[in-house]
């Protein structure tokens, strides 16, 4: 199950700021992160009159638009999806998911809070939060940092989320995550311990990496 973490706070507080700065230390550490942005108005992603857009328009439920570098999807819904449903329908390759918004989902939130804005924080009372990004002195009950501490919140998800929440070992066949019995996690993750112990400069590594194309 791919954890998600809500990045929530008033208006204008600095959500998607504070996302921007927070990725780029995730994915150092080596984490894939996917991020959801809620949004209330109407969703035009697609241009008019462009083969993709013909194709929703003719009543394809679902439209891709693939290139070398990037993948689009447009996907009519009967519902504002939570971002639970969006992970488990949509998402696979992803460590983490952040969602920006969400502020009632039931899940690892971390506020920003920024009190030249607002008088006050939102998630007071709240047993998800995990953390307050903010420019006041504030006794929360939680870690609060600075607007710019990425290193401390990315900490703070690491250890309260990722390791509470990840297996040592994840393996995917063709994209999809397969479940592992205990006696063949144990197996691989201590064959693969013992090979890269043999391995010159792998004595110490956090996470590895292995794709195996098998051949028909």
């Amino acid at each position: 199950m791919i954890p998600i973490v809500a990045i929530v706070g008033k208006s204008n507080s600095g959500k998607t700021t504070l996302i921007e700065k927070l990725l780029p230390e995730l994915i150092r550490r080596g984490y894939r992160v996917a991020t959801i942005k809620h949004h209330n108005h109407a969703l035009e992603i697609d241009t008019p009159g462009k083969d993709s857009w013909r194709h929703k328009q003719a009543g394809a439920r679902t439209a891709f638009i693939s290139t070398p570098r990037a993948l689009g999807m447009v996907h009519s819904v009967d519902n504002d999806m939570t971002p639970v449903e969006i992970r488990d329908r949509f998402i696979n390759d992803a460590d983490l998911v952040l969602a920006e918004g969400f502020k009632l989902l039931d899940t690892p939130k971390i506020e920003v809070f920024r009190s030249a804005v607002h008088p006050g924080p939102l998630s007071g009372g709240d047993g998800n939060l995990l953390a307050i990004a903010t420019d006041d002195a504030l006794d929360a009950g939680v870690p609060c940092c600075g607007l710019d501490d990425v290193v401390k919140l990315a900490d703070t998800i690491e250890q309260q989320v990722l390791r509470a929440a990840r297996p040592d070992i994840v393996v995917r066949v063709d994209g999809v995550q397969v479940p592992l019995k205990p006696f063949i996690h144990d197996f691989m993750r201590n064959a693969l311990q013992g090979m890269l112990r043999a391995l010159k400069g792998c004595e110490d590594a956090r996470r590895v990496d292995i794709t195996l194309t098998l051949n028909d």
